[in-house]
């Protein structure tokens, strides 16, 4: 039987930040297409504090031209 997958909050984190960066854009570019009042929560999902909602997960998948599961990043046991 295959092993329930977790997603790795720290590693999707940093494949969000390296797809922004490969793009140009900033984090206030991101905030005002997501319609935040804020950019904390940007910087929480790079920093792997928490992940982006699925719609939002989705958004960001458009914006930064690539798939939802490009950004996620599964964890991995050692």
């Amino acid at each position: 039987m295959r092993r329930y997958p977790v997603i790795d909050p720290k590693a999707t984190g940093e494949n969000i930040l390296r797809r922004r960066r490969e793009m140009g854009y900033t984090v206030p570019e991101v905030q005002e297409y997501l319609g935040f009042a804020t950019v904390q929560a940007i910087y929480h999902w790079q920093r792997g504090q928490n992940l982006p909602s699925l719609e939002n997960m989705y958004a960001l998948s458009v914006l930064l031209d690539t798939t939802v599961n490009a950004l996620i990043a599964e964890h991995k046991e050692v």
